[in-house]
């Protein structure tokens, strides 16, 4: 019956498509093309839904922003597939009601809940409604296949491996494309910046993507389950990853990889994470009691952003001449100015990229800037949340990370499984990367960061419900 389904689609499709090169060849229209395709979406979300979850991974490193409806972009065909997704994972929880509900009880997924429940509030007094609530539609799509669908199907613990090659192998295709096209392009740093698009819209979501899988691959290069030629697929792949970050040129990727080796280093030396955090927090005490002394250094380093690795490195503490990071300066400092005037509910979700150009100071302007205020987001995880959502939002944020960093950790601590500990350290290792990386942008609210994020925290909070724990005396 399985088989009859799918001949039945694939029959369908031909005939859709035969249709549709008579259509195009005669009036040029396109549209039909959308009918075959859904319906052969709509076919394996019914009868393969897990591997429908595993098809959006895989296609995700691939899907392009196109408008299809005036005024609102989505990313094809990733986007679409995952509306239909959440339709029907609430569908088959209505209908079957076989849904884990110590999932929804989880620490993880009461603080995300919290945060999708704060999100629509600040929707309802955001300054663009109307763009608030695209924002919190999309957040949706992207956070219940990734999470709430993924943490159940997790339960299977080969299912999380899948997911990660899914997306890794897609990626791995954008890698080769992107190289390939750097090679001859090393004397300009710009080429060197766009050479992975149309897939990945700039160097730093695309070197944010690599360094958030780069920690669970060297997890996949010594698993046992990775024998023989999986083994040297998987030492391939973490060869590319390494190559993909190194010539994305983006210094906060490599920043967060550095700084997700120290906090491994702490983790394996049995510091616990309070600890961690209070050390975190005292360095960060630090430099606003110093910020005065700090800040004039920065400011003698005149090192622009170069194709030269060694200028490059030093290149990230400018905040003289560099033009990246003073438009991120400026960014941040229109973002606090906006906070300022609303610092409990924000402007709204999704609304600082329209109305930013506003709060923008001539003397903090870079030679990038745009006096209408039209190139994007707050640059920040962290900053663009408090801006749009106030204070609260934030701190759901930060407390949401933390959460699932340290659910990470106590697994990995207590799983009586050592693969089952060390898949968790991976993955959380993976998250952290992105934690660090968010300081500096903010890509949750694109599906090339918001799938592999929202489907390694699944994987965390899977391993924490699903594993058998050690016993304690």
């Amino acid at each position: 019956m399985k088989n009859k389904g799918l001949i039945a689609a694939l029959v369908l499709t031909a005939v859709f498509i035969a249709a549709e090169a008579l259509v195009f060849y005669w009036k040029g229209g396109y549209t039909m093309t959308l009918v075959p395709l859904a319906l052969l979406v709509v076919w394996l979300f019914v009868v393969r839904f897990e591997t429908g979850l595993l098809t959006m991974a895989l296609l995700t490193p691939f899907a392009i922003n196109m408008a299809l409806i005036p005024g609102m972009e989505l990313s094809m065909p990733v986007e679409p597939m995952m509306i239909l997704f959440t339709l029907m994972f609430f569908f088959r929880v209505l209908v079957a009601r076989n849904y884990d509900l110590r999932i929804l009880r989880h620490p993880v997924s009461l603080l995300l809940l919290a945060s999708l429940a704060w999100m629509l509030i600040t929707s309802c007094t955001s300054r663009m409604p109307w763009v608030s609530f695209k924002y919190l539609l999309a957040r949706i799509w992207f956070v219940v296949p990734f999470f709430f669908a993924a943490t159940q199907i997790f339960r299977n613990r080969d299912r999380i491996r899948q997911f990660y090659w899914a997306y890794a192998i897609g990626l791995g295709v954008i890698i080769l494309i992107a190289t390939s096209k750097t090679l001859g392009n090393f004397s300009n740093l710009q080429t060197l910046h766009r050479v992975m698009r149309p897939f990945y819209n700039d160097h730093t979501a695309y070197g944010c993507a690599i360094a958030l899988l780069l920690p669970a691959s060297v997890y996949f290069i010594f698993s046992h389950s990775h024998r023989g030629w999986r083994r040297v697929l998987t030492l391939l792949l973490f060869a590319g990853l390494c190559t993909g970050l190194f010539f994305s040129y983006c210094r906060a990727a490599w920043l967060s990889v550095i700084g997700a080796v120290g906090v491994y280093a702490l983790i394996r030396m049995g510091m616990k994470v309070k600890w961690m955090v209070l050390l975190f927090g005292l360095g960060v005490g630090l430099f606003f009691a110093y910020q005065s002394d700090v800040l004039y250094k920065l400011g003698k380093n005149h090192q622009d952003s170069s194709y030269d690795l060694a200028d490059q490195v030093k290149s990230i503490s400018n905040i003289s001449t560099d033009a990246s990071n003073l438009e991120r300066l400026n960014r941040w400092a229109s973002a606090m100015r906006m906070w300022k005037e609303s610092p409990v509910v924000g402007v709204g979700p999704g609304t600082y990229q329209f109305i930013y150009g506003s709060y923008q100071k001539s003397y903090q302007l870079s030679t990038i800037s745009t006096n209408a205020g039209d190139l994007g987001n707050a640059h920040s995880e962290y900053i663009g949340p408090m801006t749009e959502q106030g204070l609260p939002g934030v701190l759901l944020v930060v407390a949401l990370f933390l959460t699932t960093f340290a659910t990470g950790v106590r697994v990995y601590r207590t799983a009586k499984d050592p693969a089952v500990a060390r898949m968790a350290l991976a993955f959380t290792l993976s998250l952290l990367t992105y934690y660090i990386h968010g300081v500096f942008n903010n890509f949750l609210d694109t599906d090339k960061l918001s799938v592999p994020f929202w489907g390694f925290t699944a994987a965390v909070v899977a391993l924490d419900l699903y594993s058998e724990k050690k016993e304690t005396t």
